[in-house]
Parts: structure tokens; C-alpha cells; sequence
């Protein structure tokens, strides 16, 4: 599914961190932020395992949260971050032959991620570009199925129920840091998680599904 994002406000806070003092980022040093993050499944889907209309498939949407994190500054350079999140809800939607069905299911995701950062320009700049890299554990629960996925699956039968494997994968970041003064910053960051799972349904048909999320998030945060 195809997403696209604003980052209007992300640019005039960077211009605006030119024009203000310095302020270090320096080894040693902790902070914390708080924002939001949008998670956008980048879904291509496996087909739906028989008995099922041929090129049955699904897609997921994206959701929002509340977001935050936790950063540690290794080197002046180094820093390693843990995203935080409130749980994600995305809901699964009929694609392929079923197009058009609608909601099928959702699901809750609370996706667990530790990556290493590698900020350029010295510690003391008031704009600070990074990337990343690292791991994630996408962990799948509270899983639900609609009367429409009944109805496709076990018509007249009881109601199908599903579940989606939990699994790891490998998350690439970019992202920019700027001051706001002393002590407060900006922080916002474009990430790409590489992701598999599998959705099995109570009747016994499986379908493999690589998520592929793209990850954006801005906040504010506070050094101590």
C-alpha cells in the first residue's frame, strides 16, 4: 500500500536550528523524546493456500501512535537508540482475487527495535544528520477476524479466526537532529524495516506476507 508523508514541519525546525547556538551532543550523555510515528506497511502478499479463489492475497493498513525513545551517545559519533511506541493496530484487507471485499481482520503489532546511529558533524553542531541500522522484533497479538473473512473462508460454518507470527527483522534509518535551545531538540526520522510473517487461519489455510513497513517519526526530546 502506498503511503506519502509531510515533513513541512520537520524542514522549518532544521532552518530554524541554523540560526541558534550550539549545543553538544557528546559521549556519555542520555536523552529522551516524545512524538508520534506512523507505521506504513509496504505489504506484498503470498496467496491465500487452498481452498481459496486463486490470487487470494491481503493488504494492511498504516496506523499512527504515540511515540517516544531512549538514546545513549556511546562516541561523540555513536549512539544507540530504542524507539518506544504505543501498540499499533492495523487492519487487513481483502486484495488480489478478494479486492474490494474490505476488512478481513486486524491485528496488533508492538514492534521492539534497538538500532546503532552514526551522526555526522562534531558534537557541538546545532544540526546533526544520522543513519542507522539495526534490529527489530515485530510482535503480532490480539489478533481478529471480520464476518467477511468467515463468509470467504467457512461460509454457513463457525467464525474463522486467525493468527500472526511474530518474527525479526532488519531496520534501516535516516534521520536529522536540531536544537531547539540548551536542552530541548528536534528529532525525525524516515525508517525501513525488511519483515516476514505468516497469517494462519482457524481453518487451517496459511498465507506468507512480507510487511516491508516504512517508519516516520518526529518528537521532541530533552537531553540530561
Amino acid at each position: 500500500m502506498k503511503h506519502s508523508f509531510s515533513i513541512s514541519i520537520a524542514s522549518a525546525a532544521l532552518i530554524a536550528a541554523f540560526a541558534l547556538p550550539v549545543h553538544a551532543q557528546s559521549a556519555g550523555s542520555w536523552s529522551a523524546r516524545i512524538g508520534v510515528t506512523q507505521i506504513a506497511p509496504d505489504v506484498k502478499s503470498g496467496n491465500l493456500s487452498a481452498p481459496s479463489p486463486a490470487g487470494t492475497k491481503t493488504d494492511v493498513t498504516a496506523d499512527t501512535q504515540l511515540s517516544g525513545g531512549i538514546n545513549y551517545m556511546a562516541t561523540d559519533h555513536v549512539a544507540i537508540e530504542l524507539p518506544l511506541a504505543l501498540p499499533f493496530r492495523h487492519d487487513l484487507v481483502g486484495d488480489g482475487a478478494i479486492k474490494g471485499a474490505g476488512k478481513v481482520g486486524d491485528v496488533k503489532s508492538l514492534p521492539l527495535t534497538l538500532i546503532a546511529q552514526y551522526r555526522f558533524r562534531e558534537a557541538q553542531a546545532a544540526f546533526r544528520p544520522y543513519v542507522g541500522l539495526g534490529v527489530t522484533y515485530a510482535h503480532f497479538y490480539d489478533e481478529r477476524g471480520t464476518t467477511t473473512l468467515t463468509g470467504l473462508t467457512n461460509p454457513g460454518g463457525t467464525a474463522t479466526g486467525l493468527t500472526v507470527d511474530s518474527r525479526w527483522g532488519t531496520t534501516a534509518q535516516v534521520g536529522v537532529i536540531a536544537r531547539l535551545d540548551d536542552t530541548w531538540y528536534f528529532d525525525a526520522s524516515l525508517s525501513k524495516t525488511y519483515i516476514k510473517t505468516r497469517t494462519t487461519l482457524s481453518t487451517g489455510q496459511s498465507i506468507d506476507i512480507d510487511l516491508d513497513p516504512v517508519t516516520v517519526m518526529v518528537g521532541v526530546g530533552k537531553r540530561f
